[in-house]
């Protein structure tokens, strides 16, 4: 569900949540979920009766069943699945009712299992609403309400669904108050948006490694639908020519395959971008982020601007050489997406050129991130480049050992020559990752912020608010200790729950630790008199 553009467009702020609280005196103000909903549910339903149809027509089709006989059967079949989802949803908004009070949001449901759960308004960290075409055909909205817990089982509470009027208001009233929206609501909608949907970023969709497993993962997924809907033998017999076709020509099939693969993937990876990222806004209201995307099923998540703890910028290899990058919000209370969600909950942008992410990065953590991705930062220690080298010669070694074995043992000369491709591609490769690896460690203390940057394969780039930093986690592995590096993590309630410095000088992780978080680290430090070198108790 996407809010309109305009302030003409939107409702009275607070009106209807505002409505309720009034009735509350009376009545309670316990409210059911939209009626609608029941016709959403048999509308869904559509698709059991499609796979119900499939399997009655083949089942009866075989004992010889009469066509008016088989048109009844399926008839009976649907009606009975529509209704059956229909009752059950009926069934389910009356045994349902929410309400929001002065002080907390409460939620009743259960049909055999009566349960009953409330949200403090003050700890409320996030909504998100969507709705999938079904339901936004029929002006509803899924709200969930997050909390500030990390992973706690159940820590959203939603209501399913409400209408679009009824969501948005409620969205507005938990996250800033009627008041102050009907104060700054009409600013909200003028002011530019820190980020907007480009088509053109559309190129980068395909610069991912799903790209070369596309036509794998569609035939898979064909194939266990053909099974389910019992049709494998047809399956099976459309797949015989092919491979017969691909054994008598092996050269062109391999060519045409590894092509027609790379072309399916590219374009499942622009239509999951489309819709996905469809309509894509990032908008800065009084106090919070507002994020709205999705071309057939609308998202909207609301995030409090005091809940961010920072930005994490990634650059994965494949989009990392096509120039682009994604921005990631560092927040309590996001949640975890939903179980057909392709993107991370937490992701503030589509994949983009690299220069926009950074400047998105540095608009949401208000101008304290870096714009240029070596800008400032550190460079670690020559150990910390000898230490991932040296990692990168014994793999070579193992891979060698092991390809000189194999080559000894198998009985084929032409295998045995082959199988030394695998340590000619290692090679090569291993030291790649190493230099790489090792050129993107860094580190800096950025106003707020404390930056850090590593990854070969994907360079992650975080900006973490010092003020979020909740303690400091120092290891030393052996190795480590005898080339004087230290990894330093940062522990915080937000992300990924902690984000580290990896090899970097134990002095120096020590000090950038003690100077992001004053007074927090001293009592456990030690400064000699006669050296600059700090080290732990």
């Amino acid at each position: 569900m996407t809010a309109p553009d305009e302030p003409g467009g939107q409702p009275p702020p607070g009106h209807s949540v505002q409505a309720a609280a009034g009735r509350s005196a009376e009545e309670g103000g316990w409210r059911a979920p939209a009626g609608r909903s029941v016709v959403a549910s048999a509308v869904k339903s559509l698709a059991l009766v499609a796979a119900a149809v499939i399997g009655l027509v083949r089942l009866f089709t075989g004992a010889g069943w009469p066509t008016w006989g088989l048109v009844t059967a399926c008839a009976a079949a649907a009606v009975l699945v529509v209704g059956s989802v229909a009752a059950y949803d009926v069934a389910r908004l009356r045994s349902t009712r929410w309400r929001l009070t002065g002080e907390r949001l409460e939620l009743r449901s259960g049909i055999t299992v009566r349960r009953a759960r409330a949200v403090p308004r003050d700890r409320v960290r996030s909504v998100d609403l969507r709705a999938d075409p079904v339901l936004r055909l029929l002006g509803l909205t899924v709200v969930k309400v997050g909390t500030g817990e990390r992973a706690a089982d159940g820590d959203e509470l939603t209501l399913d669904p409400l209408t679009r009027h009824d969501a948005e208001t409620l969205r507005r009233t938990l996250l800033r108050g009627a008041a102050a929206d009907e104060q700054s609501g009409e600013r909200v909608y003028r002011d530019a948006p820190l980020a907007e949907l480009r088509w053109s970023w559309v190129r980068y969709a395909p610069l991912t490694v799903w790209t070369f497993a596309g036509a794998a993962v569609v035939l898979g997924v064909a194939y266990k639908a053909a099974e389910r809907l019992g049709l494998e033998d047809l399956a099976e017999q459309a797949a015989g020519p092919v491979w017969d076709w691909v054994t008598g020509h092996p050269l062109p099939a391999v060519m045409l395959l590894l092509t027609a693969n790379v072309a399916v993937g590219a374009l499942g990876a622009v239509v999951q971008f489309a819709e996905s990222w469809g309509r894509y806004r990032l908008d800065r209201e009084p106090g919070r982020l507002r994020l709205r995307r999705g071309l057939l099923t609308a998202r909207s998540l609301t995030l409090e601007e005091r809940r961010l703890r920072g930005v994490e910028v990634r650059e994965p290899l494949l989009l990392r050489l096509g120039g682009g990058a994604r921005v990631k919000a560092i927040a309590t209370g996001l949640g975890k997406g939903g179980d057909g969600e392709t993107e991370d909950v937490g992701a503030l942008a589509p994949p983009l050129p690299r220069p926009l992410a950074w400047r998105l990065a540095d608009a949401v953590a208000r101008g304290d991130a870096r714009t240029d991705l070596g800008a400032g930062l550190v460079r670690h220690p020559p150990a910390a480049r000898r230490r991932r080298v040296v990692r990168a010669v014994v793999l070579v070694a193992v891979i060698m050992a092991l390809t000189g074995v194999v080559s000894w043992s198998v009985p084929w000369p032409w295998m045995g020559a082959w199988v030394w491709t695998v340590p000619a591609v290692a090679a090569p490769a291993a030291w790649w990752g190493a230099v790489t690896g090792a050129r993107s460690l860094g580190h800096a203390l950025a106003g707020r912020h404390l930056v850090t940057r590593q990854g070969a394969m994907i360079r992650r780039t975080v900006a973490l608010e010092r003020a979020g930093i909740s303690g400091w986690t120092i290891t030393e592995s052996f190795f480590q200790r005898r080339a004087g590096l230290v990894t330093v993590s940062a522990t915080t309630a937000a992300g990924d729950g902690h984000y580290e410095v990896l090899d970097v000088g134990r002095g120096d992780g020590l000090e950038l630790a003690a100077r992001a978080t004053p007074g927090l680290l001293e009592p456990f430090l030690v400064r000699p008199a006669n050296g600059p070198d700090v080290s732990l108790h």
